[in-house]
């Protein structure tokens, strides 16, 4: 049996097509699958804990690890400083575990154009309509009808990205594209540059070949 590279999962969706369900679904199925740690520069809030809920970063120590390659991704959002060190993610793909990210088409952009880019598996969500997109943002009661309309106005800009993924699901049945989305990855998994110890297997299958011969 050969060892196994671990996976960067980027799911990418507009809010409300049903991507933090699917993350939870995702990892309740295999608990070795772990959300990337965010770094940030802005204030801790009450309760949050560094290096389990962000990573907080100076912004000068936030500008170096851009500017030495540590970080996977980063954008600028309402004043702060936000990004995907590189480090632990590429210790727990070494280790053959796999690594979520719940990040935007931007972010998944960068993380592809990186250097662990050939070890990433994008998804894209879509909704099965803009009716039903602005019907669970509403039936949630979570965000003020301004909020809404400002979730629902960003949609169609992260809509517009979609044939960036490797796969799209359209949520038209949770059931349904929780089953996709599973073996998605699990064949992602067997992909040949996710089996380093390929090689070798097919070394001593030469050498058993050619002391039978």
């Amino acid at each position: 049996m050969t060892n196994r590279r671990g996976l960067l999962i980027i799911l990418s969706s507009p809010s409300g097509a049903g991507k933090s369900t699917l993350s939870r679904r995702l990892r309740d199925w295999d608990p070795t699958i772990s959300f990337s740690v965010s770094a940030t520069t802005r204030i801790p809030r009450a309760g949050e804990v560094d290096g389990q809920d962000y990573h907080f970063l100076t912004e000068k120590q936030f500008q170096n690890d851009v500017a030495n390659g540590d970080m996977l991704e980063h954008a600028h959002v309402f004043g702060n400083f936000y990004g995907s060190p590189r480090a632990p993610v590429q210790a727990a793909i070494d280790a053959g575990r796999d690594v979520l990210f719940d990040i935007d088409w931007q972010g998944a952009q960068q993380i592809q154009n990186s250097a662990l880019g050939p070890h990433t598996l994008s998804i894209f969500i879509l909704p099965p309509s803009i009716a039903e997109l602005h019907r669970r943002l509403t039936t949630r009661g979570q965000d003020s009808d301004e909020v809404i309309a400002k979730r629902m106005r960003k949609s169609w800009d992260e809509i517009s990205h979609w044939a960036e993924y490797d796969y799209v699901l359209i949520n038209d049945d949770l059931d349904c594209t929780e089953k996709s989305l599973k073996n998605i990855v699990t064949a992602a998994r067997l992909k040949r540059i996710q089996q380093p110890g390929l090689n070798a297997h097919v070394k001593r299958l030469h050498t058993e070949f050619e002391e039978t011969t």
